[in-house]
């Protein structure tokens, strides 16, 4: 058995696993993406706030490849054709249109490489916070540790890039 340092990442695993579950349900397939890397191949023009949503169902993604490193597709966008490439530490999510069900993946299961240092650095660490029960709390008498670090962005609901052109 591996030890935990050398095993391989369960992103393009659950990636491909749930693009096979939302086709095969009759749904299209959309991921999210975070397109501040220069690795990154997007058509800048769409992207919003770092991220663009992609729709990568069969009729809208041209030989669609998704392999342990990266997702590569062609698509065309306003009419023109353009080559995709999403390395895989950028595919934040993977959900269906339809329903919204999918997952979304931890921003830290790549490590940092020397060209992607500055790309890791800017994205923001998730935090869990408490919930209570049945009773509401005042949220200006909580104390927490994070109190010094500005609160994350909440995530904005997109309507996907990617149109069928017949």
């Amino acid at each position: 058995m591996n030890d935990a340092t050398t095993t391989t990442a369960k992103r393009p695993y659950l990636l491909r696993a749930f693009y096979e579950w939302i086709v095969d349900n009759g749904m299209t397939p959309h991921v999210l993406v975070d397109a501040r890397s220069p690795q990154v191949k997007v058509p800048r023009q769409f992207v919003k706030d770092g991220s663009i949503v992609l729709n990568v169902s069969m009729t809208a993604a041209n030989n669609l490849m998704m392999d342990n490193d990266s997702v590569t597709f062609s698509a065309r966008f306003g009419g023109k054709a353009f080559a995709i490439y999403l390395p895989m530490s950028s595919v934040m999510a993977i959900y269906s249109r339809e329903t919204q069900d999918g997952i979304s993946f931890p921003p830290d299961e790549y490590a940092l490489t020397d060209n992607m240092e500055a790309f890791q650095e800017v994205r923001p660490t998730p935090s869990l916070a408490a919930v209570s029960g049945g009773d509401s709390v005042d949220s200006s008498d909580e104390v927490t540790e994070q109190d010094d670090e500005p609160e994350p962005p909440k995530p904005t609901r997109q309507h996907p890039a990617l149109r069928v052109v017949k």
